[in-house]
């Protein structure tokens, strides 16, 4: 067998145990470029394929090469590199034939650098939203993986895809690179990316100029619907009503719809049930925080984007500072590239150290944890923790458990579930309504305004 032969047997034996998704994500574009000696370089498309099959897959990769060639792997090592550039190989007796690319039993992504077509304005996409700028980690892999199925197969795959998570951890980004790549693959194709805000305006603009028909002509004649921040229609009845039978009438055509939220469908407040079962009805992912590897190859890339390389101490330096979302991630290498470019300085540990500084009071807010929290609101209300964690629904007890509820959702942007069983094991259902409540109430209530900022207050502090 020759190298290709030889790569297209594991990737066939690799398919059966890796999971479809994850398989087309990894190991497209993939193929041996040298073997000599038991020693295999591999060629892969990008620096964090590299890194990834590096983690994850190198072993498994090495043990399905023995088994295909018989013989022990001394070395594996990856270079980026196209496959289009292997020179064609042969094997004894055989004619010379180009390597192909491998293509999975499904249907694979074109290969190649997105470039946006000139199309792309006219559905509000953003070009710098690819598959390519999107670092995947632990936990925005099944999110990633599923959006890529979703180009594949528009319609077919996970028709709706539902991904949801909390703010800047790249929904928006995914979501965006769905409506990018799919115009790359099919120029024709018809998008409608918009908010659901948007899609609420655009409804009552309709009922008050009585074109009603126009507005469900723009939003249903389409092939692929994307729509950012779903829940924001909760309480909106008529919205609802209107998105339910544009959900529907999209689906029965087979066209693809897809919808990010801060929350999963079950946990929208105020949102009509029968949109919460036609959710459910695809695929729900999550986008979690990223974990410390993933902010720091985060920052590598944008460093690369940017053009502003930085030591990796500083990398470790500032992943470990801002640990919430990618944005404010962003935000914070932002703010050191132009704190020294207009200084013209080399940045230097000591340098961003005490840059980031300036930022320390948000930084004290990842430290914090859910049992901090409830005993600054234990001290704060001179209540046992105890009775907050017990069962006793008087007022005195209650108020201040969804208050404590409310924090580790604002603060700590955990779960509705975690929170509950941070309570005494409480269903997620009473977490979504203290919060609700709370956020409610506070707006309008200065005095629990009030208690609630000396609870933030004496919780940081005590920090310090």
């Amino acid at each position: 067998m020759n190298n290709h032969e030889i790569w297209q047997a594991v990737m066939a034996e690799l398919e059966l145990i890796i999971s479809k998704p994850n398989f087309v994500t990894w190991f497209k574009n993939t193929d041996i470029l040298s073997y000599q000696d038991g020693c295999i370089v591999l060629c892969v498309p990008n620096e964090f394929n590299r890194a990834w099959m590096e983690k994850k897959y190198n072993q498994m990769i090495v043990k399905s090469l023995e088994r295909v060639t018989g013989k022990p792997i001394k070395k594996l090592e990856y270079k980026i590199c196209s496959i289009k550039n292997i020179p064609a190989q042969t094997s004894v007796g055989e004619s010379e034939n180009k390597a192909e690319e491998f293509v999975p039993a499904s249907e694979i992504l074109v290969s190649g650098e997105i470039k946006a077509p000139p199309r792309v304005g006219e559905f509000g996409l953003n070009q710098k939203y690819v598959f390519e700028t999107f670092v995947v980690g632990g936990g925005s892999e099944l999110a990633y993986a599923a959006a890529q199925a979703v180009v594949n197969k528009p319609g077919e795959a996970y028709n709706p895809l539902f991904i949801y998570g909390g703010v800047g951890l790249g929904k928006t980004h995914l979501l965006q690179a769905i409506g990018n790549h799919l115009l790359k693959l099919k120029p024709e194709i018809n998008i409608m990316y918009a908010s659901a805000e948007k899609f609420t305006n655009d409804y009552i603009s309709s009922m008050r100029d009585g074109s009603a028909k126009n507005f469900q002509n723009r939003y249903r004649n389409i092939d692929v619907l994307l729509i950012d921040d779903i829940q924001f229609i909760s309480g909106k009845e008529k919205s609802q009503e209107s998105f339910f039978h544009t959900f529907n009438d999209l689906h029965q055509q087979n066209k693809q719809v897809v919808m990010t939220s801060d929350r999963p469908p079950k946990a929208i407040p105020a949102l009509e049930d029968r949109l919460k079962s036609r959710f459910e009805w695809g695929m729900i992912v999550d986008v979690a925080p990223p974990d410390l590897e993933t902010r720091i190859a985060i920052l590598q890339k944008k460093c690369l984007e940017k053009n502003f390389p930085l030591a990796q101490n500083i990398l470790q330096v500032v992943s470990t500072t801002f640990q919430r979302n990618i944005r404010e991630l962003e935000g914070a290498l932002n703010k050191i590239i132009a704190f020294h470019q207009l200084k013209a300085m080399e940045p230097t540990f000591e340098s961003v150290k005490y840059l980031l500084s300036s930022m320390e009071v948000r930084s004290i807010h990842r430290s914090v944890t859910p049992q901090q929290i409830i005993d600054a609101a234990s001290q704060f209300y001179a209540i046992n923790v105890a009775d907050l964690l017990g069962q006793s629904r008087e007022k005195k007890f209650s108020f201040p458990r969804q208050i404590i509820m409310h924090l580790m959702r604002k603060e700590l942007n955990m779960s509705y579930p975690a929170i509950g069983n941070e309570l005494g094991g409480r269903d997620h259902t009473t977490a979504i309504h203290a919060d609700n409540k709370i956020t409610r109430e506070s707006e309008n209530d200065l005095k629990l305004k009030q208690e609630i900022e000396l609870i933030k207050q004496k919780l940081y502090i005590n920090m310090m």
